[in-house]
C-alpha cells in the first residue's frame, strides 16, 4: 500500500487542472444534454444488445457546455488520456493481462466523495470505449439516489435499473436505450426506491449483472455508481463487478478517504485509479502499480 500512499500524498499538493472537467460541473445536475426520439420499442426482443428504441439523441455541444466533455482546446489531449486509461481495462477483458475474471467486462466507476469527477470520467470513458471497433458499450446509471446521467441524457422518466429489479415481467431489452453514438447504449436508473441497497444486493440484481456480462462478451458494461463513502449501495454494487475504476480528485480528495474507499473494496477485484484534474502522474509516470493497472489523468 505504501506506493499508492506516497502517490496520494503527492497528488494532494498538485492543484493543476489539465485534462480535468471544466469548472461548470455544478450545472451538470440540471442541464439536459439529450432528448428522446420516439420510435417503436420491441418489448419481446431478447437481443437487448441491439436495442430498437426509443433513441437517445446526444447533443455534444450541450454536453460540453454542461462540463461533461473537455473544451475544444483540450479535446485532443483529453482524448489521448482516455485512450491510455481504457487500454488496461480492455486488456483485462480480453485476457491480455495477468488479471483473470469472468466479469471483467463489468466496470464500475466510483469515487470516495461527490465532486471528484466521477460522472465526467464515467461518460468520457464510455464514449472513448465506444470508438473501439466491434465493441458495444452499455452505460448504466447505477447512482440510483442521484441519477445524474439519467437527468443529463433526458431519460430520468424512463424505466431503468430499479424497475428491472422490482418488476419481474420486465426484460433487459425493455429498458436498454440505443443512442445516436455508434456502439453506445444506455440503461437509465429508473424509479427511486428507498430500499435501493437491498435491491442491488438481491438475487434478481445478481441475475441481471450475470446476463449483462454474458451478453456483452465482445463489449463493456460501464456503471456509474454512488460515492463509496456516502452510501451502502456502491459497496453492494462493487461486489457484482469485475473491475473498479476509482476517481481521485487531485488536491481535493483527502488521503484517508482514498485509502478508506480502497479498503472497502474486495482486494481480489481489478482496481484502477484515475487521478482527475492533475498535471502530474503518480510517481512522475502515467501508470502506477496498485492492483491491476493504475491510470491517472
Amino acid at each position: 500500500m505504501s506506493k499508492i500512499q506516497d502517490a496520494i500524498r503527492r497528488l494532494q499538493q498538485d492543484t493543476g487542472d489539465a485534462g480535468a472537467a471544466p469548472k461548470k460541473d455544478a450545472s451538470a445536475e440540471t442541464q439536459t444534454i439529450a432528448t428522446l426520439k420516439v420510435s417503436t420499442l420491441d418489448i419481446g426482443s431478447e437481443d437487448f444488445t441491439q436495442p430498437v428504441g426509443p433513441i437517445v439523441e446526444v447533443d455534444f455541444d450541450l454536453l460540453r457546455d454542461a462540463g461533461l466533455l473537455a473544451p475544444t482546446h483540450q479535446q485532443k489531449h483529453v482524448a489521448d488520456q482516455y485512450r491510455l486509461i481504457k487500454r488496461p481495462l480492455l486488456d483485462n477483458i480480453s485476457g491480455k493481462s495477468a488479471h483473470r475474471s469472468p466479469d471483467a467486462n463489468l466496470i464500475m466507476v466510483a469515487s470516495a466523495f461527490p465532486g471528484d469527477g466521477k460522472t465526467f470520467n464515467c461518460i468520457n470513458l464510455a464514449l472513448s470505449m465506444a470508438t473501439e471497433r466491434d465493441k458495444r458499450i452499455l452505460l448504466v446509471d447505477a447512482d440510483v439516489a442521484k441519477p445524474h446521467i439519467s437527468n443529463l441524457f433526458g431519460v430520468e422518466k424512463q424505466a431503468g435499473l430499479i424497475d428491472l429489479i422490482t418488476d419481474g415481467d420486465l426484460q433487459i431489452a425493455d429498458v436498454v436505450l440505443p443512442t445516436n453514438v455508434p456502439g453506445l447504449q444506455l440503461l437509465p436508473a429508473g424509479k427511486r426506491d428507498e430500499h435501493a441497497t437491498e435491491l442491488l444486493a438481491s438475487k434478481r440484481m445478481a441475475a441481471i449483472t450475470e446476463k449483462l456480462s454474458n451478453s456483452y462478451r465482445e463489449g463493456v458494461v460501464v456503471f456509474d455508481s454512488p460515492p463509496l463513502l456516502l452510501t451502502s449501495e456502491s459497496r453492494v454494487l462493487a461486489s457484482r463487478m469485475g473491475q473498479i475504476v476509482l476517481v481521485v480528485g487531485s488536491g481535493s480528495t483527502p488521503e484517508h478517504a482514498v485509502l478508506e474507499a480502497i479498503e472497502s473494496l474486495d482486494p481480489e477485484k481489478a482496481l484502477s485509479v484515475v487521478l482527475n484534474r492533475s498535471t502530474k502522474g503518480f510517481g512522475g509516470s502515467m501508470y502506477g502499480s496498485y492492483g491491476y493497472g493504475t491510470a491517472n489523468v
